[in-house]
């Protein structure tokens, strides 16, 4: 979050114990501290400065560390506090809240009246505010001021409706190509600029979850909230026994009770949907449950603060990559305590370039980061709306919201690029199998009435290159295929929607053309090409070896790709596919091996000889070519031009690996090791063997003067 600047004086008071709360009563400075400014200044001095009172005990958690402690306490002994104290967040959150389906049949099963009422509310507002958009249609009322006008009533709607709206609200915010800007501008406020609930309420909130006076707490914290969001409020803080300015989110009071209300009624209205709505195929009761467990998961903050320590560990390495420290002994279930980020939200793009940097540069930043998430981590932050996302002064991304979280299956990971490279490939046998792995079929399913489908949507889409389309066109597309037949979208999958659209909506921000398959080549080049998991070497075989013959232009784009991942490794790229070239399964590959190997050493032979004749001096020429105005060649210009490029397309591949940042001849050697082998040594044999033959009816065909197929 970041801080602005204000003239706005320092109001100073002490605050005894509650329940009886004293002293002059708080003034708001709405714009004494904001998140997600336009700029990102040193932060001010906090409103509300707190006496001294009786201490909790020193926090040892995150970057607190506690007055008194050795600067350069063990990293273990640490660790251990840390531990401690994380246990200790637990013990204070015991009495959570989990969901389940029993749990909303007892709380509302009971109380039809009240259940009525909310289905009634929610029917009212939304059906009202639909007539009126259809009359605008109608009446031809579609000026930017009508629109905006509009856009302001549905974000009042969806607010006064609650959280759960609220979170519809926010993903609709993200998507330009769906909504006119208007409605995106007004949505954006649902983001973090949702209305407060009283502070009073609030800072009793703290001091009963963490059992202790706030003064004790805190040396400073803001009068306000300088950010509300669906589920709580944050306000800025200085801890008073190491000095760090902290965020503390508070939990909005009564909201476990509204949100299981409106997912009791989601969930009825998804039942009727399964019985009666035969288009669509998936559980759409199962996907209710699923998203309503997470979100009563968010709802546990100690939760989400462990969520922020696991993602946190995975990005440890990663220097554009900012998750803040989590302080455990001032965390609860309903109070969250994280280190302070100055920063600007990343649909802000005005103030994030009056910074220096580049918005589409931190896009991408967040798709190479999402991409390792969803695919190789399998652990992604599935909520990246503009709110949780930051762009710091330094060019990092700062991720701030860890309550929904979701995980990815390993089948699933292979299986996602693997079903990228068959749609490459514009195999769709293969792509119907694929549904298998991602489990959206069940194993008894015959999937080739499904191939025809696939087949009509891409042909037409992938009249472009697969590169230009957007995420959107193939989630439209598959979801048309989707409710044609019987397909079980898994919950996983519904989530890396969602945040692969969240993402494609902020790049859309910035460059309307902007294209997140693109923009994701190299990781998924320098998977393919580096990765050891043998269904991912497969398909890079298939990639490569399409319709018998080697696509070198297809190896050199990968190469090109894959080398603008800053983890690529030109050794990496090199060995799994020799480990699977010379295994005992490589039979099949190494008869292409032994025809390509061929084919290359001809072209490189005779297109030296051509390059040779070429630059030799013209009295030379005649007596080299025997008096033939041809030339010595008795080739087609269309065969002669083949060979060149096959050869300049071979000597790119290998400057490309010998160009490669961290690429050094002695990193050849464990390939010379598996050279070495007997099966390497045999396959040499074929090569050279083959590479003779063609070469000596080249020979005979020079010298017999017959005119090689195709030539005229």
């Amino acid at each position: 979050m970041a801080a602005t600047t204000s003239t706005t004086p320092a109001v100073s008071f002490s605050l005894p114990s509650p329940p009886h709360r004293q002293g002059a009563p708080r003034r708001r400075a709405p714009f004494l501290l904001r998140a997600a400014s336009t700029a990102a200044p040193p932060s001010p001095d906090l409103s509300i400065q707190l006496s001294p009172r009786a201490s909790p005990p020193a926090s040892t958690n995150g970057a607190a560390t506690a007055l008194g402690r050795p600067v350069a306490a063990s990293f273990a002994r640490d660790r251990a506090e840390d531990l401690q104290a994380e246990a200790r967040a637990m013990a204070r959150a015991a009495g959570a809240t989990v969901y389940s389906p029993e749990l909303l049949a007892s709380r509302y099963g009971s109380r039809p009246f009240k259940v009525a009422l909310r289905a009634a509310e929610v029917l009212s507002k939304l059906a009202s505010f639909g007539v009126k958009v259809l009359l605008d249609e109608r009446r031809g009322e579609s000026s930017s001021e009508r629109r905006r006008a509009r856009a302001v009533e549905l974000r009042s709607i969806l607010t006064r409706l609650g959280p759960a709206f609220v979170k519809i609200g926010q993903g609709l915010s993200t998507r330009p190509d769906l909504c006119p800007v208007e409605y995106l501008e007004e949505l954006a406020e649902l983001q973090d600029s949702l209305p407060t609930f009283p502070d009073e309420d609030a800072f009793a909130c703290i001091e009963r979850e963490l059992g202790f006076t706030l003064d004790s707490i805190y040396s400073a914290i803001s009068p306000s909230p300088i950010a509300a969001a669906s589920l709580g409020q944050v306000y800025k803080a200085k801890l008073k026994y190491s000095g760090k300015l902290v965020a503390v989110k508070v939990q909005r009071p009564g909201i476990e009770d509204a949100i299981g209300l409106d997912f009791y009624l989601l969930r009825g209205l998804g039942f009727l949907i399964n019985k009666y709505v035969d288009i669509v195929t998936s559980d759409v009761v199962a996907l209710m449950d699923e998203f309503a467990r997470r979100v009563f998961q968010e709802l546990n903050y100690v939760q989400e603060g462990q969520n922020a320590r696991r993602f946190k560990k995975l990005y440890a390495d990663k220097q554009d990559v900012l998750v803040p420290d989590i302080f455990w002994d001032y965390t609860s279930a309903k109070v969250l305590t994280m280190e302070w980020i100055e920063g600007v939200k990343l649909n802000q793009q005005a103030a994030i370039e009056s910074q220096g940097l580049k918005v589409l540069d931190l896009v991408n930043i967040g798709i190479q980061c999402s991409l390792r998430q969803l695919l190789e981590y399998g652990y992604f932050h599935a909520d990246p709306h503009p709110g949780n996302i930051l762009a710091t002064p330094e060019g990092k991304l700062a991720f701030l919201d860890f309550g929904m979280m979701s995980e990815t299956p390993e089948d699933a990971r292979v299986a996602i690029i693997g079903h990228v490279v068959h749609l490459v490939n514009r195999d769709y046998e293969a792509m119907a199998r694929d549904y298998y792995a991602l489990d959206f079929l069940e194993p008894d399913v015959d999937v080739s009435p499904i191939v025809p489908a696939l087949k009509n949507f891409f042909d037409d889409a992938l009249n472009a290159t697969v590169s230009e389309l957007n995420f959107k066109t193939i989630v439209d597309g598959l979801g048309a295929v989707l409710y044609q037949y019987p397909f079980n979208v898994p919950a996983y999958y519904a989530l890396i929607l969602r945040s692969l659209t969240v993402l494609e909506g902020l790049a859309l921000y910035a460059d309307p053309d902007f294209k997140v398959l693109a923009a994701s080549y190299p990781y998924f080049a320098k998977r393919l090409l580096t990765d050891p998991n043998p269904y991912l070497r497969d398909a890079l075989v298939e990639l490569l070896f399409k319709d018998g013959r080697f696509r070198w232009n297809r190896l050199e784009n990968l190469l090109v790709q894959g080398r603008q991942d800053r983890e690529f490794a030109a050794k990496d790229a090199l060995q799994p596919v020799l480990k699977l070239l010379l295994g005992p399964d490589g039979e099949e590959l190494r008869v292409l091996v032994v025809k390509e190997a061929v084919r290359v050493t001809e072209a490189i032979t005779i297109g030296t000889l051509i390059d040779s004749y070429n630059a030799a001096p013209a009295f030379l020429k005649p007596l080299i070519s025997s008096g033939n105005p041809a030339g010595p060649f008795k080739f087609s210009e269309a065969e002669q031009e083949q060979m060149l490029e096959l050869r300049d397309q071979v000597f790119r591949v290998w400057g490309l690996l010998r160009s490669s940042n961290n690429f050094d001849p002695s990193l050849l050697q464990p390939i010379v090791q598996v050279l070495q082998e007997p099966e390497a040594r045999v396959l040499g044999s074929r090569v050279a063997g083959g590479v003779t033959q063609r070469l000596a009816a080249r020979l005979l065909q020079q010298l017999l003067r017959i005119p090689s197929p195709g030539s005229s």
